[in-house]
């Protein structure tokens, strides 16, 4: 069986527990290792499924403090299947596929950004300071995965600090195919230079921090937009040194002597 479909195994049983238990919005989990026990599942498994119902807006995580419902399942939770199913191939077989999330991204986050630069709340701001915060804690300690799920839910935070439901669901619907696409765009982008490309990036979320906490929308929409040419510019760097050093490959001299 997939790790896949043990996620939504996993997840449709977190699911029957939040049912069962009647919890609502505001109640904590169990703790994981209790979670995990009591379902009979691995941690890695418990997690996949938590970051899966995260991105639905059922639950939400928050480091040190554990997981929360966030908000009671719903048909969204069908919807969100029925909008990425049919993305998922394209996920695994098109090259191209990191591009057209980056283009959809930009089509979305330029004006959410700006929106929620002009809308968010005390709390929402708190929210997207915490997520960065949390980004810069698993970029410190070098996670490579939680970093790349907390810069993920760092722009998702942002989406809902715009208070645009149509934009904040579509984005929870891409939440998946996002989160798999920032760990393939860090990948790539860290090829050369990591630690400068690292700054960077760094440097560009605290800004965007600073220009929505401060409510300026025009700054907050500048730095999305430098923000995502900026990953799109390394993510076209990064495939033209792969291409260059297929190329390389080709004309070693074992290559060549396998070459009829």
């Amino acid at each position: 069986m997939s790790a896949m479909r043990i996620s939504d195994q996993v997840a449709d049983l977190l699911l029957e527990l939040v049912r069962d238990r009647q919890l609502q919005p505001g109640h904590r989990l169990p703790a994981e290792r209790q979670l995990a026990e009591a379902l009979g599942v691995s941690r890695t498994a418990l997690r996949e499924a938590i970051q899966k119902l995260g991105s639905q807006g059922i639950l939400i995580s928050r480091m040190g403090a554990g997981t929360f419902v966030h908000n009671l399942p719903t048909q969204t939770s069908s919807l969100h299947a029925q909008f990425t199913a049919p993305l998922v191939p394209l996920m695994r077989h098109d090259p191209q596929y990191l591009y057209d999330v980056l283009e959809t991204r930009q089509m979305l986050e330029v004006h959410t950004a700006w929106h929620a630069a002009c809308r968010a709340t005390a709390q929402d701001k708190s929210h997207i300071q915490r997520r960065f915060d949390e980004l810069l804690h698993y970029q410190h300690i070098q996670n490579t995965e939680a970093a790349s799920l907390a810069d993920a839910q760092f722009h998702l935070a942002i989406a809902e600090a715009s208070h645009n439901a149509v934009v904040v669901q579509v984005m929870r619907s891409l939440f998946d195919l996002m989160r798999n696409t920032v760990a393939e765009n860090r990948r790539m982008m860290f090829i050369n230079n990591s630690s400068k490309v690292l700054e960077q990036l760094t440097m560009q979320h605290h800004r965007l921090v600073l220009a929505i906490v401060a409510g300026e929308p025009e700054e907050a929409r500048c730095v999305i937009t430098e923000h995502l040419a900026f990953v799109l510019a390394k993510l076209s760097e990064a495939d033209a040194d792969i291409a260059r050093r297929q190329r390389l490959d080709r004309l070693t001299p074992s290559a060549l002597k396998s070459t009829p």
